[in-house]
Parts: C-alpha cells; structure tokens; sequence
C-alpha cells in the first residue's frame, strides 16, 4: 500500500467503505478501523503498520491546510 486510495480498497475487502465528508474525520475513521482488523488478527503487521504512516502522515498534512487558514 502506497496511497490513501489503496487502503481504501483494501478495507472494501472487509466490507467497510467509509466516507463522512470531512478528510480528517474519513482517515481517523479508516485508523480506526485498521486497529480494529489488526486486533482481530484479520491482517499481517506489516500491512497495518504500512496503512497506518500512511493514514498518520496524510492527516497530519490535511490538519497543517486547515491550521494555514
């Protein structure tokens, strides 16, 4: 996984499609839910700590525009 939309289609293969409308709140929601398949033993250690720089790193860019304002 290299991309948000990557993610997003990997936790379409547990069913979970997620989309609020607010950036921020969809990627904690999307980190949630990582934890949440992780804690079920549902994936590997490297594909959750993978998704989740990922998801960390593109809300600490999406919180950075809003704080700009």
């Amino acid at each position: 996984m290299k991309t948000i939309y990557e993610i997003q289609q990997y936790l379409k293969k547990f069913g979970t499609i997620i989309y609020i409308g607010d950036r921020v709140a969809d990627l904690e929601l999307m980190e949630s839910e990582l934890k949440e398949l992780y804690k079920s033993q549902l994936i590997e250690v490297r594909e959750y700590q993978t998704a989740l720089l990922i998801l960390r790193h593109e809300i600490q860019i999406e919180k950075e525009k809003v704080n700009e304002r």
